[in-house]
């Protein structure tokens, strides 16, 4: 599983949504944060905030997402807010 400093590195890089019916949906990353509290496995809890198109607006649930720079990773993201730049998606890693 990815850490924070994996994440930290990708601050700004798009990630492709691998789902039937989703081609072409992306996620930016545009925050990556420490969470509080004690490592746990060995890992850092954090949090990383995606903005996707406005439109299709994802519903919360387990998404593959793919990057050049990591293998395909299952998220669970919350869609927390829209605006003119988009869905904004939270993703918690403890």
């Amino acid at each position: 599983m990815p850490t924070l400093d994996e994440f930290t590195l990708l601050h700004g890089e798009r990630f492709a949504v691998l789902e039937d019916g989703l081609d072409g949906v992306w996620a930016d990353l545009v925050d990556v944060q420490p969470l509080g509290g004690a490592p746990f496995n060995g890992r850092q809890p954090f949090s990383l905030l995606f903005v996707g198109p406005a439109a299709p607006a994802l519903p919360q649930r387990t998404y593959r997402l793919s990057h050049a720079r990591l293998p395909e990773l299952d998220i669970f993201l919350v869609p927390i807010g829209a605006d003119a730049a988009g869905v904004r998606y939270e993703a918690i890693f403890s």
